[in-house]
């Protein structure tokens, strides 16, 4: 996502102020219209593994939950748990905006943020870090 989406950087922000657990964000801007469910699922899974990775975890320890047979989940909404425990590493929010997905992933803090999104840019996708711990939005985006 290039610095030019300040609204959705705001919202994601948002989402991340105090709750439970310390939270940043990620925010991937996609290609993938509506006719591309399948790729993006594929870079979900793919980032999700990424973002398990620098968060402590091996990916191959962890799943991702649809919530299909949850009324607390949309269609849209995805998470990343660990087989053993069902242990919270990710959520996300594939969201249509304006013709393509953007995928909003939310993790822990205490996860290598700055390597994160190192890794996602060099996997291909265009990406910006979202601290949840900023004093504003503006102040958010971690390179």
């Amino acid at each position: 996502m290039s610095d030019s989406d300040p609204d959705l950087r705001q919202r994601t922000w948002q989402l991340l102020q105090p709750g439970d657990i310390e939270l940043d964000g990620l925010v991937v801007h996609t290609e993938f219209d509506g006719s591309g469910e399948t790729q993006m699922h594929q870079a979900t899974v793919e980032l999700g593994d990424l973002i398990a990775e620098y968060a402590g975890f091996d990916p191959t320890d962890t799943f991702v939950y649809s919530g299909t047979d949850d009324s607390d989940f949309s269609s849209n909404q995805h998470q990343g748990l660990t087989l053993d425990g069902e242990e919270f590493v990710w959520e996300c929010q594939q969201l249509l905006r304006e013709g393509t997905f953007d995928i909003v992933f939310y993790f822990e803090a205490s996860a290598d943020t700055a390597g994160l999104v190192d890794a996602v840019r060099e996997a291909g996708y265009d990406a910006t870090a979202v601290a949840g711990d900023a004093e504003s939005p503006d102040q958010a985006v971690i390179e």
